[in-house]
């Protein structure tokens, strides 16, 4: 199960989408972790999660994905899961906030909330990496390698026995 989950190949392209997508998550994840970059913090958001109907845990846990799972990703570490994850916290937020607003982002301040345009590609930025994996420059990566030497001295050593 773990060797399925580290899986991936030393594609660049993988890379390159992998820290794009974590950079993007970590900001939002410090608006609602510290309530850096104009963000409301833990306590305010938690309280927002739960007047629009989350649970606690529940708010907390994006909280979580959005800027734990984000320094993950952006390392490589667990690429999959997390970018699984970061879909789930965005699919949340399609059907919840967006969705209603229309496609298109608030930039002129003329409707009440922010269009699903950024929820679309950041979907299937995520998906991508769920699938692929972490590609280059990864922890991953490294670790399938010395999954993969751990794996050709035990066979080497059975072989001699």
């Amino acid at each position: 199960m773990l060797r399925k989950l580290i899986t991936t190949d030393n594609s660049t392209s993988w890379f390159i989408l992998r820290v794009t997508l974590g950079t993007v998550m970590l900001g939002h994840g410090l608006q609602k972790l510290m309530g850096w970059f104009g963000g409301f913090g833990w306590q305010n958001t938690v309280n927002y999660f739960n007047g629009i109907g989350l649970p606690e845990p529940l708010g907390a846990l994006i909280i979580l994905v959005e800027s734990f799972g984000a320094i993950f990703l952006i390392l490589g570490f667990a690429g999959r899961l997390n970018a699984f994850l970061m879909g789930v916290v965005i699919l949340g937020a399609f059907f919840i906030d967006h969705l209603p607003n229309g496609f298109f982002m608030n930039w002129f301040k003329n409707q009440q909330g922010e269009g699903f345009e950024f929820d679309l590609l950041f979907l299937a930025i995520s998906s991508v990496i769920a699938i692929n994996g972490s590609g280059r420059y990864s922890v991953d990566r490294w670790l399938m390698k010395q999954s993969a030497k751990k794996r050709e001295t035990v066979s080497g050593v059975l072989k001699h026995a």
